[in-house]
């Protein structure tokens, strides 16, 4: 047995149960069970209704994965009007609304969520809800900080749960071939994968102190996190870029996807070592707190190397889109990216090119679709937690690098950084009650 998987064994053996806002789950999963036949209908509630979980609509809506959604939760009372108003045009039914997760991971009717609120509270939101016997979608990143990955995973072993990250490009037709091909030799040995992200994100304005906004649940929005004061509309996602207690930066929110392509297609797992440069380089004095350029290296076993080029306000195309991942190899190349893929020789000639089977969707129906037949062993899981949950590490390596400011290097086994420095940022502080204990 490997030392990561060794470690990943006696980790979950040792778990006990889960601590939350106050709320201890550490009752056997089987008292939470309720056993899902194939064709069992799947009660569902979708736990933030921002940019993500709004999007679900079509998926929840389809006959063929038969499924009820009886919630919508949100702790902006605006947020859960909007929702509701859109989810109306596709469903029949009308979903309870709700503030607080908690009340709605307690109801046994419930069967699974899907878990869209700020990355802070996905790898907590996730763990809670599998406590009370639920299965989880959780978008990306699935868990803030590196232990939460692991814990994450720890849950999901634990409880006996079906949890997908939403890593959606792994349920996308034209991916999922030209990776297969790329494992079968199509340009030889697969050796580097460059990673790329260009977005015209704008200015946003200095933290100020404000009034918290009428309907906000400011608390619960905080939820995990140390308490602050409310600053301007935090809540309204810009909370991305005010620092660490809630935000990720932009290769947690956009670059998981095309580094989980990239470690598919190269076949690696954890690097060996781990460089970055990235400075906040654009509208200098506004109130964007962390890097908006990022340079990153990760190189593995078998000198395989992966690279991510972010670039959060600079929306200048350098590979000709604005996102995608470039596969190099010992007899070719891959460009692939949302809307396709182009297939080269060594010499630079395009051998073939394929676009994406439908102009507006990114995977996501198809990946939800995938995650309810597994829930009714109709289907295997495209993406199982422990896939994502490594793609999720390298970016939080990604962030650790930049917040020291320095490189360093990593156990390929276990994951575990051997920089002391770098492995105190390996959790983080939490408000006093709301630690996810496992």
């Amino acid at each position: 047995m490997s030392k990561r998987r060794d470690f990943i064994k006696k980790f979950t053996a040792g778990t006990a149960g889960l601590a939350l806002g106050g709320v201890a789950y550490g009752l056997p999963a089987k008292n939470y069970a309720r056993i899902i036949g194939a064709n069992d209908r799947l009660n569902i509630a979708v736990i933030g209704l921002g940019g993500r979980g709004v999007l679900y609509d079509k998926a929840i809506s389809l006959k063929e994965n038969n499924v009820n959604l009886i919630y919508l939760c949100d702790v902006m009372k605006s947020q859960r009007e909007k929702a509701l108003a859109a989810y109306a045009k596709l469903i029949d039914n009308k979903p309870v609304l709700e503030n607080d997760i908690r009340k709605v991971v307690s109801d046994p009717k419930l069967d699974v969520i899907l878990n869209a609120t700020p990355d802070h509270w996905h790898t907590p939101g996730a763990c809670m809800a599998m406590a009370a016997g639920k299965h989880v979608y959780v978008e990306k990143p699935c868990s803030h900080n590196p232990n939460e990955a692991e814990r994450l995973v720890a849950c999901t072993k634990k409880y006996n749960k079906v949890v997908q990250m939403g890593n959606q490009y792994r349920s996308v037709p034209h991916f999922m071939e030209i990776v297969t091909e790329i494992h079968n030799g199509v340009i030889g040995k697969a050796f580097k994968a460059t990673t790329f992200l260009s977005s015209p994100r704008k200015s946003i304005p200095v933290a100020v102190k404000a009034p918290v906004p009428e309907g906000l649940d400011w608390d619960l929005f905080q939820g995990p996190a140390p308490r602050t004061d409310y600053v301007n509309q935090i809540w309204d996602y810009i909370w991305h870029w005010y620092g660490w207690n809630y935000g990720t930066a932009e290769i947690m929110n956009n670059g998981i996807h095309e580094m989980d392509i990239a470690r598919w297609a190269l076949q690696v797992e954890y690097p060996e070592h781990v460089d970055v440069e990235a400075e906040k380089r654009y509208f200098v004095d506004d109130g964007w707190t962390m890097y908006d350029t990022m340079d990153a290296t990760f190189k593995f076993p078998d000198k395989k190397i992966i690279k991510w080029d972010g670039k959060s306000r600079n929306a200048y195309n350098t590979y000709g889109s604005y996102r995608g991942v470039i596969i190099y190899g010992s007899e070719g190349t891959v460009y692939v990216d949302p809307f396709g893929y182009k297939l080269y020789n060594r010499e630079g000639s395009m051998l073939r090119e394929k676009k994406r089977e439908s102009e507006t969707e990114d995977g996501t129906i198809a990946h939800i679709s995938n995650f309810f037949n597994a829930i009714r062993g109709k289907e295997k899981l495209n993406s199982p937690i422990e896939i994502g949950a490594v793609s999720n590490m390298l970016a939080n390596y990604a962030n650790i690098a930049y917040r020291i400011g320095k490189p360093f290097e990593v156990d390929p086994e276990t994951g575990r950084i051997f920089d002391r420095e770098a492995m105190k940022l390996w959790s983080r502080d939490y408000e006093p009650g709301w630690e996810p204990v496992l």
